[in-house]
């Protein structure tokens, strides 16, 4: 049985609107400026960084690191021509050199103090090895 995957822009429509909603929702609620930049990944890292520190409750931030976590798949994809990709209701980037990234998941790696999206990013960017 093989599993039916999407490419952009079906596969894309949800990371790209979880990743602008996260723009919108620094911007307003915290007044940070996300410009889909690599170095603004910098800031979403100590973002994810301060609401471990806080304690703020899983349940609580499932959705923000969501949304991060697609804010830095655009970064990616934005800068490499990756396209999102889908199945059973996971999303990931697949580069040009035909590497997968999971950016979403490495947001909530971030929030466990086990990732960063700005090295994520650096990696993705590089190349194949």
């Amino acid at each position: 049985m093989t599993t039916q995957h999407q490419t952009r822009p079906t596969a894309a429509a949800k990371p790209v609107r979880w990743a602008a909603d996260a723009v919108s929702t620094m911007r307003e609620g915290a007044g940070l400026r996300l410009d889909y930049s690599a170095q603004s990944l910098w800031r979403v890292d100590r973002i994810i960084d301060d609401l471990r520190r806080e304690g703020t409750p899983w349940a609580a931030v499932a959705e923000v690191l969501r949304g991060l976590g697609a804010y830095a798949g655009e970064v990616i994809a934005r800068q490499t021509g990756a396209e999102w990709w889908s199945s059973g209701g996971e999303h990931w980037l697949r580069t040009p050199d035909g590497r997968l990234w999971d950016p979403i998941e490495e947001a909530r790696r971030c929030f466990t103090e086990d990732g960063s999206l700005r090295l994520l990013c650096r990696d993705a960017t590089r190349g194949g090895i």
